[in-house]
């Protein structure tokens, strides 16, 4: 991929309009593109000692699409009228493909990678530059963002928002490792790291800000400058509340929404949050 990204990383450094005329920039897009569709590159991978790394190249190369990109008509018919960048067209996709998208209005943008197995409920969306890997289910009216990351046999619920990110580049996506259960109504925004097995009971919100109060090992778990917010392998959040401890806060009786973890996974949550196979 050296070579890929030697070209996107030249075009990303071009003004818009030398972009338009460069005689190789279609060329370039469409390998990108098709590296993307394939899983073959992504906008963070997993290194051998458990951390992420971001590839800040990939976000720039989809911002390279966005910039080469020309309006057009993507209307299906008089009822439907849709205008976008040429550049970025939904995600073609067959029945070879083994991905289930059941009929009612989802969509998959180009440059996603859809792994075997997956399962779009209607309406959902699927954005530029996500990874989903293998028997996760997106379910009605859930989110995947630009470049967020999410694992295998995960389960985003119903109106689930995963947040995605293109700038600065350096930004980290949200990353959902495998058999995450996120449950509705959750949004995790800015780079939050959700580690295997988590559970997100419903209505959690988890951003760069947020501070979890871990109850079970009575520590509070933060994001720095140089880390995300992390939510450790297996725990299970809910959403909770402290006080504001402010005169004005006690005078009024006020409150902060807090994710709480209250527990870690054990038989009980397993059989709870246990995806079915034969949905797949």
């Amino acid at each position: 991929m050296n070579s890929l990204q030697s070209e996107i990383e030249r075009l990303a450094a071009m003004p818009a309009q030398e972009l338009q005329y460069d005689k190789n920039a279609t060329q370039v897009c469409a390998d990108f593109v098709d590296s993307l569709n394939k899983g073959k590159i992504r906008a963070a991978q997993r290194l051998e000692d458990g951390s992420w790394q971001v590839n800040m190249w990939v976000k720039q190369g989809i911002l390279v699409l966005f910039r080469k990109g020309r309006m057009e008509d993507a209307s299906t018919d008089e009822n439907f009228r849709f205008f976008d960048k040429d550049t970025l067209p939904t995600k073609p996709l067959t029945i070879d493909d083994h991905v289930r998208i059941v009929p009612g209005g989802t969509t998959i943008r180009t440059g996603s990678f859809v792994a075997h197995g997956v399962i779009c409920m209607p309406p959902s969306y699927i954005n530029i530059g996500a990874y989903v890997g293998e028997g996760t289910m997106v379910d009605s009216h859930a989110l995947i963002g630009t470049c967020a990351q999410i694992g295998s046999r995960v389960h985003i619920s119903a109106a689930a928002q995963i947040g995605g990110v293109l700038e600065p580049a350096g930004a980290r996506p949200v990353i959902i490792e495998d058999e995450v259960m996120i449950g509705g109504n959750c949004g995790v925004y800015e780079g939050v790291l959700i580690r295997n097995r988590a559970v997100l009971g419903s209505g959690v919100i988890l951003n760069a800000s947020t501070p979890v109060y871990d109850l079970v090992n009575e520590a509070i778990l933060r994001s720095t400058p140089d880390a995300p917010l992390e939510i450790p392998e297996g725990a299970v959040v809910v959403a909770g509340s402290r006080a504001i401890t402010s005169e004005y806060g006690k005078a009024n009786g006020l409150s902060i929404s807090t994710p709480l973890i209250v527990k870690y996974r054990d038989e009980k949550t397993d059989s709870r949050t246990a995806l079915e196979s034969a949905l797949r």
